[in-house]
């Protein structure tokens, strides 16, 4: 039995996956925290594994009846790591190795990914983008459109051979919402959830229309944008923390798969681990 971490670091969450024999059996989501150091990064890969123990991570569908877990390092045969968080890249690479006790994979420059990219510099492509497009393509097929609602709201294309044809970023929701109370002396902060009615009969009201129903209306207008330039049409999928809420009042069909990244994150360990 082959086990493998896959650890994706993003601005505000980080969401640890351990896969069995190549499928992701269950992960494990902590709040991304710029002061961590390698020492707090192992103490929340061994949370994970004692609620695993404890029966309190909820397994995936995928995962083994039995699932057989090491008491003591190496916890794991092998790791690989996206990060968005540049401070952060070596404190977790530093607990990986210590809990496989191997060199993790991250993912970046000469990393095989299967992916023929349409970008002018390759390099510029965040690895939790490279990692959904590598599930989306594997998962769902070509051509394909992903939309992450996380800190920013971006959108990645592949095209009807594979290929990553380009992509848009935007603020998101908590970043607009955070703008708005900041930048503006009377707006006050407010939760970001949808309101009861399009016209807001409150200045929180009014305020959460526009963000939320804004981001709605932005997603499917740029939806439509994206298939009437790409001159072809394929399965949408919604990731990232906001896409339960959104995906629910968008016109178009859409499918949520919050396991995305993670298994991208496998799909490339098996393409480049020996």
């Amino acid at each position: 039995m082959e086990t493998v971490l896959a650890i994706d670091i993003r601005n505000r969450r980080t969401r640890i996956g351990l896969s069995v024999d190549g499928a992701l059996a269950a992960q494990w989501a902590v709040p991304t925290d710029p002061m961590d150091t390698a020492d707090a990064a192992v103490a929340r890969v061994l949370q994970f594994f004692d609620a695993l123990e404890r029966g309190l991570a909820p397994l995936e569908p995928e995962a083994p009846t039995t699932l057989e877990l090491a008491s003591a390092a190496p916890l794991a045969d092998g790791a690989i790591i996206a990060s968005v968080a540049p401070a952060l890249t070596s404190v977790w690479l530093e607990a990986a190795r210590r809990v496989t006790n191997s060199r993790p994979l991250i993912v970046g420059p000469g990393l095989k990914t299967g992916l023929k990219m349409g970008f002018s510099d390759p390099t510029q492509v965040g690895a939790d983008r490279v990692a959904e497009m590598v599930a989306a393509k594997t998962t769902y097929g070509s051509p394909c459109l992903v939309v992450d609602l996380g800190t920013s709201t971006t959108f990645e294309l592949l095209d009807e051979e594979g290929a990553f044809k380009g992509g848009i970023i935007a603020p998101g929701m908590k970043l607009g919402a955070a703008a708005l109370a900041e930048g503006a002396a009377q707006l006050p902060a407010v939760e970001v959830r949808a309101p009861k009615s399009l016209l807001g009969r409150t200045t929180a009201e009014a305020m959460q229309a526009g963000i939320v129903m804004g981001e709605v209306a932005r997603a499917d207008g740029l939806i439509d944008l994206i298939w009437a330039e790409a001159c072809c049409t394929g399965p949408v999928i919604l990731v990232g923390q906001d896409a339960e809420s959104i995906a629910a009042l968008l016109a178009h069909q859409v499918t949520v798969d919050q396991t995305l990244a993670l298994r991208g994150l496998l799909e490339l360990y098996r393409l480049n681990h020996r």
